[in-house]
């Protein structure tokens, strides 16, 4: 099937989070095709706001896909309980096709991959490690700008996902059903520690960035003298507290699964910053 074929043959394609670092990607590809997207955030002409599922209802007309990203993780409590309910609304407007970004090693996510699997959707789940943008379009990009990176765990090896891949990856399976009923989870090449990944944005950048380990405890208090709303910093410290052990620092092959080609590398990343001059201003997942 030709790229004509598909756009001809699509409805509209809701993207979630579209300001957000791979629903912006994502949305960006889609139009790029020249197929017919509708922008998924609060400041959208037809706003979708998951605190308001008031608004559900209108972004989800005529829409015949989703790109399923939670705000702000789905880690946090009640995202299972908006997730089936966002499904069986998304079912009952004839939405056929839904693929959702997950994370790995949560069990909240894993609940809500299989919501969304029971949904009666056709699905596709992109479970994916921390993404390297998080350095640059999120709270790290703070510390990164500060030039002092400050963190739990920095010893923990974790295989950064590039967030092209991952929109590369879900306008694959928005586009292609033969991406149907897949989980591809989507890692970098390697896994390098937080430690390491400063390490090489400051080689790559020419930027002063230093790493300094914190205790959990003392993270929380710097966040909390940041003004970070306490809901995040208690996403935070679960992420970097309990998610972050170890447990996620195997790399997988989902990039190749999905994409038929080798996942972009954390150096790449760095590069792109090095050219752009990132940071940039924060955008969320």
């Amino acid at each position: 099937m030709t790229t004509k074929d598909i756009v001809s043959s699509r409805n509209t394609v809701l993207v979630l989070g579209a300001t957000g670092k791979t629903g912006s990607r994502v949305a960006a590809r889609l139009s790029g095709l020249g197929l017919p997207v509708r922008p998924g955030s609060r400041s959208a002409a037809v706003p979708f706001d998951w605190t308001d599922r008031g608004t559900w209802s209108a972004a989800l007309d005529g829409i015949g896909a989703v790109y399923l990203s939670y705000q702000p993780d789905l880690a946090v409590p009640g995202a299972p309980s908006d997730i089936k309910a966002f499904c069986t609304m998304a079912r009952a407007a004839g939405v056929h096709k839904v693929v959702l970004l997950s994370g790995r090693g949560a069990a909240e996510a894993l609940e809500c991959e299989g919501i969304v699997q029971d949904s009666g959707l056709e699905w596709t789940v992109l479970r994916c490690s921390w993404f390297a943008q998080n350095f640059s379009e999120g709270l790290l990009a703070d510390f990164v700008r500060a030039g002092a990176v400050a963190l739990p765990h920095g010893d923990v090896p974790e295989p950064f996902v590039h967030a092209e891949d991952v929109a590369e990856a879900a306008v694959a399976a928005l586009l292609d059903p033969g991406h149907a009923g897949q989980v591809y989870e989507l890692t970098g090449p390697r896994a390098l520690t937080f430690a390491a990944a400063v390490a090489e944005i400051a080689a790559a950048t020419g930027r002063a960035i230093t790493f300094i380990p914190l205790s959990r405890t003392d993270f929380v208090a710097a966040l909390t003298s940041f003004h970070v709303p306490a809901d995040e910093i208690s996403l935070l410290d679960y992420l970097f507290g309990t998610v972050l052990d170890g447990r996620n620092t195997p790399t997988a092959d989902g990039v190749l699964r999905a994409l038929g080609r080798a996942p972009l590398d954390f150096a790449d990343y760095a590069r792109d910053m090095a050219i752009s001059d990132v940071p940039v201003p924060l955008r969320r997942a």
